[in-house]
């Protein structure tokens, strides 16, 4: 019988998962990494290139530092939703194959033999899911508007968290290796704190790029949008 540590976050250990599970989330994360790069091509590859590896390196330097939760033990960034705010979804999602790649390889902080399904919650579910979500709340309140940016991305970033611990429990209960009842709520119980701490923590690096250098962010505001600032140049 396997001990549930939930301190593990939303990385899986080998050994947690099932043959069929495992084969089912490998293929899964090598067609996103396939067509996240097919994609990155035919967008705005030397942009999203250019910052590709800043962003690598900015969540790599933030995961190494916890923030405390009450219940006695810490989190850290997980970066997704900040990933696919700066590059796009699938810059993002590559960004964070690869700093999930080499925190299992390097650091043992999730099991390799895994990695597909470290990659689905965390680059599908996170990354892609979060984006998502904080698109469709930014550009319903106005894309241009703080309000927008600030909104869709408290919430986008809380819910790739929790989505990616759902998905986490889900495939060890598949597996056999915990109970569904004990799993989710241990999952959930810590990973919706810790996504209060992701929300806050999106949201200051967010709002540093904002005031500094809002032409960085993949959908930018309207105003810095090619066509108007050369109306605008018309203009004077």
């Amino acid at each position: 019988m396997f001990y549930f540590p939930t301190y593990l976050a939303l990385h899986i250990p080998d050994g947690y998962l099932s043959l069929p599970v495992n084969l089912v989330t490998w293929a899964i994360a090598i067609a996103l990494v396939s067509i996240s790069a097919s994609q990155l091509r035919r967008d705005n590859p030397d942009r999203v290139i250019t910052l590709m590896g800043v962003m690598s390196a900015f969540i790599f330097a933030c995961q190494m530092v916890n923030f405390p939760i009450p219940n006695g033990t810490s989190g850290h960034l997980l970066g997704a939703v900040l990933a696919g705010i700066v590059l796009g979804p699938w810059g993002a999602t590559l960004v964070m194959s690869l700093v999930l790649t080499v925190q299992a390889v390097v650091f043992q902080d999730g099991g390799i033999g895994v990695l597909g399904a470290n990659i689905c919650n965390m680059g599908l579910i996170g990354t892609l899911g979060g984006y998502w979500l904080y698109r469709q709340i930014r550009f319903a309140m106005g894309r241009s508007s703080w309000q927008g940016m600030l909104t869709g991305t408290v919430i986008a970033s809380w819910f790739s968290v929790v989505l990616g611990a759902i998905a986490t429990a889900l495939q060890i209960s598949w597996s056999g290796t915990v109970p569904l009842d004990l799993a989710l709520p241990a999952m959930l119980g810590w990973h919706m704190q810790i996504g209060v701490g992701e929300s806050l923590l999106t949201l200051i690096a967010v709002s540093v790029v904002w005031g500094w250098r809002p032409d960085l962010f993949f959908d930018p505001p309207t105003y810095l949008l090619p066509e108007n600032l050369e109306n605008n140049s018309d203009e004077r």
